[in-house]
C-alpha cells in the first residue's frame, strides 16, 4: 500500500474511533438518584435538611464538644441531637466507629430508607459502596493512658517505654476507628453489599468523584446500584489547629451566624464543622422497573487538578477543565443552568480561585447564571462537605427552589458572579451544578437534572 493510502487507512480508523466515541456516548446507560440521606448541622434526615435551608437558619455556633478558650476560632457547625443508635442496624459495630464514620453510616441508612430499599432487595452482588472520606483523626482520651505511661518522674517523655509496655494499654481494635476505608466497609456490612466496593480520599472533592466512579461503574455493568456518600467530622481540637496553621479559620469572635461569608469582600475564613450525606444511584431501568421515586439524572461529570495548587497561578485551571468537561458530557450550554452550587470555602483566596475558574470555563454566563455557596449554614469538613452541598443540589432541583447564601452582604468587585441572596429564588432550570475543590488542586464538577 502507498503512503497515500496507508494515510487514509489510518485517517479512516480515526475517524471510526471517533464516531463510536460518539455513539458509545449517546447511548451510555442512564444513572440516576433514587436516595438521599442528610446528617448534617442544619438538620438531620431531608425534611429537616431542606426546611433549615430554605428558610436560611444556620448551623454554626459556638462550639460545643469542646471548651473552647484556646482555640484559635470558637465556631463550629456541629451535628445537634445526633444519636447514632437509632439509625444503626449493626449496633455492635458501634464500639469500631468515630464520630465521622457513625455519621456517614447513619446517613447511608437513611437514603436506603428514602430509596425504598431494605438490605436484600437489591442482587447483593450487583450492589455496590463508593464512599468518600478524609482524615479521621482520634481523640486524645484513646492514647491518653499509654503516653501517660511514657512520662519519667519528671515528666519527660520516654520513648523506649512505648514498647516495653505502654502501647498495650491502647485498645486492640483503635486503628479501626481512624481508617478512611472503613465507612464503605461498614456500609457494605449493613447492607450486605457485595459488588464493587472503592473509598476516595481526595478530600473536599471526594463525593462528586465517588459520584463520578459509581456512575462509571453503574455504565460499565458492573453494578445496578451504589450506595455512594462521604462524611467528615473536624470538630477535634487537634483538627482545628493544624486547619489554622494550614488553611485559614475565620477569626470573627462576634456573631457565629454572621461568620462564613463565601464570595463576601468581607470574608476572613472558614468555619469548621462535620456531618455526612449519601445517595443511592441505580441504573435508570433498574429503578423504574421497581418503581422507585427518581430525584435527579447525572448527566454531566468532570474532574481536574491544578498540579501544583495555588503555585499553579490564581486561575483554578483543574477547575476549569472540571467545569468543562462536565458540561459538555451534559450537552449544555453554562446558561442553561438553573444555579451552581459553589465550593464557596469563604476564604479570600479560595473564593478568588473559583470565581476566576467560572468567568475562564463559562465565559460572560459566568455573571448571569445563579450561584449558591452552602458551607454559610454549616462550614467546611473536608469529604462530608461536599456530600452534603451534593444533597443539597438534589433537593434544589426536587422543589424547584434555590436556597440563598448566607452573611452576603458586600460584593467583591473580583470576583463578579450572581450570589443568590436575601431570599430563596425559585429555578428556571432543570439542571444543575455542583463543584467542590481542594487547596492542592484536586476538582469535580458534577451536572444534575430533575426527572
Amino acid at each position: 500500500m502507498n503512503e497515500i493510502g496507508v494515510r487514509l487507512q489510518e485517517s479512516c480508523g480515526r475517524a471510526s474511533l471517533i464516531v463510536g466515541q460518539a455513539m458509545m456516548a449517546e447511548t451510555s446507560p442512564r444513572v440516576v438518584i433514587t436516595g438521599v440521606g442528610v446528617v448534617s448541622p442544619v438538620g438531620i434526615g431531608n425534611d429537616a435538611f431542606w426546611r433549615n435551608l430554605s428558610s436560611g437558619r444556620s448551623g454554626i455556633d459556638f462550639m460545643e464538644a469542646f471548651v473552647r478558650s484556646d482555640l484559635p476560632c470558637k465556631f463550629a457547625a456541629e451535628v445537634q441531637d445526633f444519636d447514632a443508635m437509632g439509625y444503626l442496624r449493626q449496633r455492635k459495630m458501634l464500639k469500631v466507629m468515630s464520630r465521622d464514620i457513625q455519621l456517614g453510616v447513619s446517613s447511608a441508612n437513611l437514603a436506603m430508607e428514602d430509596a425504598g430499599l431494605s438490605r436484600g432487595d437489591v442482587d447483593p452482588d450487583r450492589l455496590g459502596v463508593e464512599f468518600g472520606a478524609g482524615r479521621i483523626s482520634s481523640t486524645p482520651q484513646e492514647l491518653a493512658q499509654a503516653a501517660s505511661d511514657c512520662a519519667d518522674a519528671q515528666e519527660a517523655f520516654e520513648y523506649t517505654r512505648w514498647g516495653e509496655g505502654s502501647m498495650g494499654k491502647i485498645a486492640p481494635l483503635w486503628l479501626l476507628k481512624q481508617l478512611p476505608n472503613m465507612p464503605a466497609c461498614h456500609v457494605s456490612i449493613e447492607f450486605d453489599a457485595r459488588g464493587p466496593n472503592n473509598t476516595i480520599t481526595s478530600r473536599d472533592a471526594s463525593a462528586l468523584l465517588a459520584l463520578a466512579e459509581a456512575t462509571r461503574t453503574i455504565q460499565r455493568g458492573a453494578a445496578d446500584a451504589m450506595i455512594v456518600g462521604a462524611c467528615s467530622s473536624n470538630v477535634d481540637p487537634v483538627d482545628i489547629a493544624r486547619m489554622n496553621l494550614m488553611d485559614s479559620l475565620s477569626h470573627n469572635g462576634e456573631d457565629p451566624k454572621r461568620a462564613c461569608r463565601p464570595f463576601d469582600m468581607n470574608r476572613d475564613g472558614s468555619i469548621v464543622g462535620e456531618g455526612a450525606a449519601t445517595f443511592v444511584v441505580e441504573l435508570y431501568e433498574h429503578a423504574v422497573a421497581r418503581g422507585a421515586d427518581i430525584y435527579a439524572e447525572v448527566i454531566g461529570l468532570g474532574a481536574g487538578c491544578d498540579g501544583t495548587g495555588y503555585a499553579n497561578g490564581a486561575g483554578g485551571t483543574g477547575l476549569v477543565r472540571a467545569i468543562q468537561k462536565a458540561l459538555q458530557q451534559a450537552q449544555l450550554r453554562p446558561d442553561e443552568l438553573g444555579h451552581i452550587n459553589a465550593h464557596g470555602k469563604s476564604t479570600q483566596r479560595d473564593d478568588l480561585v473559583e470565581a476566576r475558574a467560572y468567568h475562564r470555563s463559562m465565559g460572560t454566563a459566568a455573571e448571569r447564571v445563579p450561584v449558591t455557596a452552602m458551607k454559610s449554614y454549616f462550614g467546611n469538613f473536608d469529604a462530608g462537605s461536599g456530600a452534603v452541598e451534593l444533597a443539597g443540589t438534589v433537593l434544589a432541583l426536587r422543589h424547584q427552589q434555590i436556597p440563598m447564601t448566607l452573611n452576603y452582604e458586600t460584593p467583591d468587585p473580583n470576583c463578579r458572579l450572581n450570589v443568590i441572596h436575601g431570599s430563596p429564588m425559585r429555578s428556571r432550570s432543570s439542571a444543575a451544578m455542583t463543584v467542590n475543590r481542594t487547596d492542592v488542586g484536586q476538582c469535580a464538577a458534577a451536572v444534575l437534572r430533575a426527572v
